[in-house]
C-alpha cells in the first residue's frame, strides 16, 4: 500500500476480525469484527461439561453467536 501511495480509508478499506486490542491503537485504528468471547467461553464450558457429564439423555446442539462489527478509522473515510 505504501508503495502504491494508497491511503486507507480513502483509498481502500480494511477490516480486521476478533478485535484485538492492538485494533484500536493502530496508526489508523483498525474496523474489526467483534465476537462475544465471554459468551463463546461460557459456551464452550456448558458444552464440555454436558459432554462428559454422562447423561444420556445429552444430545449434541450447535450455537450461533453474533458478532459486531465495530467501526474506526480504516473503513471510514468521515471518521477523525
Amino acid at each position: 500500500m505504501t508503495r502504491r501511495q494508497l491511503r486507507v480509508p480513502e483509498d481502500l478499506a480494511i477490516v480486521g476480525y476478533d478485535d484485538i486490542d492492538f485494533a484500536a491503537a493502530a496508526a489508523v485504528p483498525l474496523s474489526s469484527v467483534r465476537q462475544p468471547r465471554h459468551e463463546l467461553g461460557r459456551a464452550a464450558a456448558e458444552l464440555l461439561i454436558e459432554e462428559t457429564s454422562g447423561d444420556r439423555r445429552h444430545s449434541h446442539r450447535q450455537l450461533v453467536f453474533e458478532p459486531n462489527l465495530v467501526v474506526r478509522a480504516s473503513s471510514d473515510h468521515r471518521r477523525d
